[in-house]
């Protein structure tokens, strides 16, 4: 039994490979989510104070179910962070001055 049970998690390991270009990472300050019946896309982006333009740093598509996923290991993280750390305190919502022309979204 305990043969098939390391066996079968040799299996499920997944060998993820992350570059040095990757492993920056990009900041991004707010998340503009849309959807259609197929997908979800999240566009990441860098909004700066005071200036009226601000580029998506990363388009993110993926499927309803891994959307649902993503939602659930947040929600996990965000919990084990409060509990380590203490509650994340929100600052007030503010009312973006430009229209992507999409779903209102709160990141």
């Amino acid at each position: 039994m305990a043969e098939q049970q390391e066996q079968l998690t040799q299996e499920q390991q997944l060998n993820i490979e992350l570059s040095e270009e990757m492993a920056d990472g990009a900041y991004a300050n707010l998340a503009i989510i849309t959807h259609s019946f197929a997908e979800f896309v999240i566009d990441f982006v860098n909004v700066m104070p005071n200036l009226p333009k601000a580029k998506v740093k990363s388009r993110i598509i993926m499927t309803p179910q891994h959307a649902k996923r993503l939602m659930r290991a947040m929600v996990d993280n965000v919990k084990r962070f409060e509990a380590q750390y203490g509650q994340i305190k929100e600052q007030e919502t503010t009312n973006l001055p430009f229209n992507f022309g999409t779903p209102t979204a709160q990141a």
